[in-house]
C-alpha cells in the first residue's frame, strides 16, 4: 500500500515560513560528490510540509556545466518524470548551502537535482515498495553518474530508504510555479530602491585567479569511488589552488588544501559561482561551516 507525504499547506506558506539557507551561489550538495550514506535508524525528524512552500532566498537554475565528460542542461521542465537510482545526502553536509541559498538540514523533506529549477517540489516514489514522499529540492547534485537524485535522510526514510533505491521522480507543476512565484515575489519586494546618483567612471581589475594560501584550512569538492574520477576532478580544479586526493577507506576525496581564511573563501565562492557546486570546508582535520569565515 503507497503511503504519499502530502503538501498540507499550499496557499498560505508563502509568507512567513523558515528559510532553511541563506547563502550565496551554488552549493549543490553540490558538494559536488559525497557519496550516498548509509541511513542508520533514527530519531526527531521535522515538520516540514510548511516549509515544502516556502520562498527560497533565490530562484536559481544555473548554466549547463559538465561533470566528468557529462554535460547537465538545467532548465525549468513542468513535465519531469524520470526514473534511476537514488541516494542518501550525507549527514555531514549539515550547515552547508544549498544552491538557492538555503541551508541543509537532513531532517526537512528535500532533495538534490542535477536539472530541476531550485527550489521545485516533486513527487519521489520508491519503486521497490511502492512508497512516496514529497521533497523540496533545492540543491545541485548528486555529482555521480550513477544516480539521479540525492535525498535527505528525514526523505529516505519516509519511503523506506536504507542505501541507494531505484525511484520515480515526478515535478508537481502547480506547487513548483507557486513556490517559484514566492521566491521571485520576495526577491522583489526585497530589492532596495536605488537613487539616481553621479560616480566618477573607474576602471576595475579584473579579479585574480584564486591562489592558495598556506594554511589550515582545505576546501572538500568530491568524494567518489572511482580514483580515475577523482584524480580527472582534481586536474581540473587546479586552477582554484592546490588540488589533491586523499584516500580514506575505500573513497577518493578531492580537496583544495593549504588554505588560510580568506583564500578559503574565495574558493568556495568561486566554486558556487563558476561550477554550481557547494564544497564542505575543515579546519585541521574537521568539518566546519563553510560560511563560518
Amino acid at each position: 500500500m503507497k503511503k504519499i507525504v502530502s503538501l498540507t499547506v499550499l496557499t498560505a506558506l508563502v509568507a512567513g515560513c523558515m528559510d532553511l539557507n541563506s547563502q550565496n551561489e551554488a552549493a549543490t550538495y553540490g558538494q559536488a560528490g559525497f557519496e550516498e550514506e548509509q541511513l542508520a535508524p533514527a530519531a526527531n525528524t521535522l515538520t516540514t510540509d510548511a516549509y515544502l512552500m516556502a520562498a527560497a532566498p533565490k530562484y536559481y537554475i544555473g548554466s549547463p556545466y559538465k561533470i566528468e565528460d557529462v554535460q547537465y542542461i538545467p532548465g525549468e521542465d513542468l513535465t519531469y518524470n524520470q526514473t534511476g537510482v537514488a541516494g542518501i545526502v550525507p549527514v555531514e553536509l549539515n550547515g552547508s548551502k544549498t544552491s538557492d541559498g538555503e541551508i541543509f538540514n537532513s531532517n526537512q523533506l528535500v532533495a538534490t537535482s542535477k536539472t530541476l529549477p531550485l527550489p521545485s517540489i516533486v513527487k519521489v516514489t520508491n519503486l521497490e515498495n511502492g512508497d512516496s514522499v514529497v521533497v523540496r529540492v533545492n540543491n545541485r547534485g548528486p555529482f555521480v553518474n550513477t544516480r539521479i537524485m540525492d535525498l535527505s535522510a528525514a526523505a529516505a526514510q519516509q519511503i523506506g530508504m536504507n542505501g541507494t533505491a531505484k525511484v520515480q521522480i515526478q515535478i508537481l507543476a502547480d506547487e513548483s510555479t507557486a513556490v517559484k512565484k514566492a521566491t521571485l515575489g520576495e526577491v522583489e519586494k526585497a530589492e532596495p530602491v536605488k537613487e539616481e546618483v553621479v560616480v566618477e567612471k573607474v576602471t576595475v581589475a579584473e579579479p585574480a585567479p584564486v591562489a592558495a594560501a598556506a594554511g589550515d584550512y582545505s576546501v572538500q569538492v568530491a568524494a567518489v569511488y572511482s580514483e580515475d574520477n577523482a584524480n580527472a576532478l582534481a586536474k581540473e580544479l587546479a586552477p582554484y589552488g592546490n588540488a589533491k586526493v586523499v584516500r580514506e577507506g575505500d573513497m577518493y576525496k578531492v580537496r583544495i588544501i593549504d588554505l588560510d581564511a580568506a583564500s578559503a573563501r574565495r574558493v568556495i565562492d568561486s566554486l558556487r559561482s563558476d561550477k554550481g557546486m557547494a564544497p564542505g570546508l575543515l579546519k585541521a582535520g574537521k568539518w566546519v561551516n563553510a560560511d563560518s569565515i
